[in-house]
């Protein structure tokens, strides 16, 4: 027995290692694989750069959005009951479980075919196939994300800190910002760099809900496709580059923030 329990554990660090190498591997071929002046080139492009802009201003306005919808959402589900609860954290837990093209269809139809859509167009916003569009596809890809990591925090800080703090004479909106929030900091910190990595990668749902229009709508994820489909492999993978650089920073961002909270 004890012989087997050896090998089930060397079994187990071995795919550790393994998968983590085949990963590796794949991530390394990006850099590796092209030619340096190729991507240099590709960098130095209008399109690439225009795309580059496109994608942080619209993930910091996602980002900026879904954290602050998040919070109370994810602190109501956390200390209150109510009917329809469990319905409320399914629904919202959706769009994890099925494909960005079908969130992106869901949206185009909300925002192109139904009342909602039609009032807007009615006073001027437009939704379909804009820069407003991406920020919407990634605000609702993004948002299940958020609210989860928000719960879990939530979750995590006992109800005793607000109950004394309720006793000493703060209402609860003074409870929640003065004593919650701050216990909460470094899962606010940890959803912010998920939500913004999240918007940043979005595509399916942009795709469709946005279009893929060269120079309009164009962001990171959608270049790397339309150059794809055009065969241009150098802008493709310089894209995928930027893009992995980008979440690369975040982690780091991340771990260096964790680090010095411990």
């Amino acid at each position: 027995m004890k012989y087997i329990n050896v090998n089930f554990r060397g079994f187990c660090i071995l795919l550790s290692f393994l998968f983590t190498f085949l990963l590796f591997l794949a991530i390394a071929s990006l850099f590796l694989v092209p030619n340096p002046s190729d991507v240099l080139n590709s960098l130095k492009t209008e399109e690439m750069i225009y795309s580059l802009k496109l994608s942080i201003l619209t993930s910091l306005i996602s980002t900026f959005l879904a954290i602050l919808l998040s919070v109370p959402i994810g602190y109501a589900l956390s200390r209150y009951e109510f009917k329809g609860k469990d319905v409320v954290k399914s629904i919202l837990d959706l769009p994890m479980a099925f494909p960005e093209l079908v969130l992106g269809l869901a949206l185009l139809l909300l925002f192109g075919q139904s009342f909602i859509g039609k009032a807007l167009e009615n006073i001027g916003i437009n939704v379909v196939f804009t820069k407003l569009g991406i920020v919407v596809a990634q605000f609702f890809t993004a948002l299940p994300y958020a609210i989860r990591v928000l719960y879990t925090t939530f979750e995590g800080i006992s109800p005793r800190y607000e109950l004394v703090s309720r006793s000493l004479g703060y209402n609860e909106f003074e409870t929640f910002f003065n004593v919650v929030m701050p216990l909460a900091k470094n899962g606010l910190f940890a959803s912010t760099i998920i939500t913004f990595a999240r918007c940043m990668g979005a595509f399916g749902a942009v795709l469709i809900l946005a279009g893929g229009s060269y120079m309009n709508t164009e962001i990171l994820p959608i270049t790397l496709y339309l150059n794809i489909s055009y065969g241009n492999l150098g802008m493709a993978i310089t894209s995928g580059i930027l893009l992995i650089l980008i979440s690369f920073v975040a982690i780091l961002i991340f771990e260096k923030f964790e680090g010095n909270n411990r």
